[in-house]
């Protein structure tokens, strides 16, 4: 059943961590059944009750599955291998459109602003006890977040948008609750869902955002959280608009203990306005990260929500890494202030390629979906072969597997250095790679 891998240990704790061990490694691989627990108790000598706890744990963690009495099973995509193990290897000479990268010709220049951050450092050192928040930074991003009508609130700095949404979950959430998110959806979300233990349910998603009778679905059905992206939605492009936020918020209000997490992914590189839903659960926590805008390896983003949620995210962030580096809070600052993104030229950059994509490939008969941000969405017949396909054609594209749930098959473009003279061969290499038929997806319009 297990091949050559031997399950080992004594304690629960022990004999879950072989496995997951096994499974990260790839010794147990995705879908391979595990030993029903009184058979595996009884050799390794332990009480059946050892190995229930350990199964649980490993349940709760995401790594395993258990379908009544067809056991438990290594899960299809456990949390401990994540979804980047779902990419191409790109040989030499292909071009890769599929790494979700901003283009980094529209980048701002970071040493100017570091440089002064460290400078700033040397007059003023932050030292244990100090605000884990530049004062220029909350006021203004507090600034912003005002004139985008998201609600008063008080205001943490994180290490990206995921380390905000990983502390948010888990100040509320406890393990087998079920999160609510968009489908197809970022990858790393799908990833961290089910390695704090909670359980993901799928919400289709449109060019304006999830869909109302979806979100009223699994929240009736006892869905703890709802997590939506509100513009530039990895892998769809989606943004909400004032329409879909007004019927998302009819939903919520009848459903106002759901905790609500809301990622602006396209801050500062999208000019469609924002609609926030936050304020309309008790529960809320509104997350803008620094990456698309600025460059990925600057890793800090801005969290607000209520009160109760941000007492709870900065009580434990105190107790661990304690507050991200002010020195990197005022290089942000910097870069703000010094207007070093020009955010209608970075928007018109990335919509003139995106757009040009999506219709080279509608004179092709391909539908493809993008209202917002870097990437194209393109549903497709048959994903490894058009994956495959492309690759033969000098195209590493992303497959669709790495965002998606329940969602039909797919693959994601990113148009980030696309040039005007790469739009043809691309979206030909695509409408050969697909061929007829493509182009559809159930829970797109």
């Amino acid at each position: 059943m297990l091949g050559e891998y031997l399950i080992t240990g004594r304690g629960a704790a022990e004999i879950s961590a072989s496995v997951e061990r096994a499974v990260g490694s790839g010794e147990l691989e995705p879908g391979q059944a595990l030993p029903p627990m009184r058979e595996l108790a009884e050799r390794l000598g332990v009480n059946p009750n050892t190995v229930a706890a350990a199964y649980r744990t490993l349940r709760e963690r995401g790594v395993i599955e258990t379908a009544g009495r067809r056991g438990s099973r290594v899960r299809a995509q456990p949390a401990t291998t994540g979804r980047d193990f779902i990419q191409v290897d790109v040989p030499e000479g292909v071009r890769d459109v599929s790494d979700g990268n901003p283009d980094p010709a529209l980048l701002p220049p970071l040493g100017p602003a570091f440089a002064a951050a460290a400078e700033q450092g040397d007059r003023e050192p932050v030292l244990y006890g100090s605000s884990p928040v530049e004062p220029d930074l909350l006021r203004l991003a507090r600034a912003e977040l005002d004139a985008d009508g998201v609600p008063d609130g008080p205001l943490a700095v994180t290490s990206g948008a995921l380390d905000a949404m990983e502390r948010v979950l888990a100040a509320h959430l406890r393990p087998g609750d079920a999160v609510a998110v968009e489908d197809p959806s970022w990858g790393s979300l799908l990833d961290l869902v089910p390695a704090l233990g909670l359980r993901t349910v799928a919400v289709g998603v449109d060019d304006e955002g999830p869909l109302p009778d979806d979100v009223r679905r699994v929240l009736a059905a006892g869905a703890r959280a709802l997590v939506v992206t509100d513009r530039a939605q990895n892998p769809t492009g989606a943004a909400l608009s004032a329409p879909r936020a007004r019927a998302l918020r009819a939903v919520l209000r009848d459903h106002p203990d759901t905790l609500l997490i809301e990622d602006d992914h396209g801050h500062r590189i999208v000019d469609l306005p924002l609609h926030p839903l936050a304020g309309t659960t008790h529960h809320w926590a509104f997350v803008r990260s620094a990456a698309k805008a600025y460059g990925p390896d600057l890793r800090l983003a801005v969290l607000t929500g209520d009160s109760v949620t941000l007492d709870r995210v900065r009580g434990r962030q105190r107790l661990g890494p304690g507050w991200v580096s002010r020195v990197t809070q005022r290089a942000v600052v910097r870069l703000w202030t010094d207007g070093s993104v020009d955010t209608p030229a970075v928007a018109a950059a990335y919509g003139r390629r995106r757009q040009a994509l999506i219709g080279a490939l509608a004179d092709r008969g391909i539908a493809a979906y993008g209202r917002s941000g870097m990437n194209v969405w393109i549903p497709v017949p048959d994903e490894t072969g058009a994956v495959a396909r492309l690759l033969q054609a000098g195209w590493a594209v992303a497959p669709g597997a790495r965002f998606r749930l329940g969602t039909p098959p797919g693959v994601r473009i990113t148009v980030s250095t696309l040039g005007e003279e790469d739009i043809g061969p691309l979206a030909e290499a695509v409408a050969s790679a697909v061929g007829p038929g493509a182009g559809r997806l159930r829970s797109h319009v």
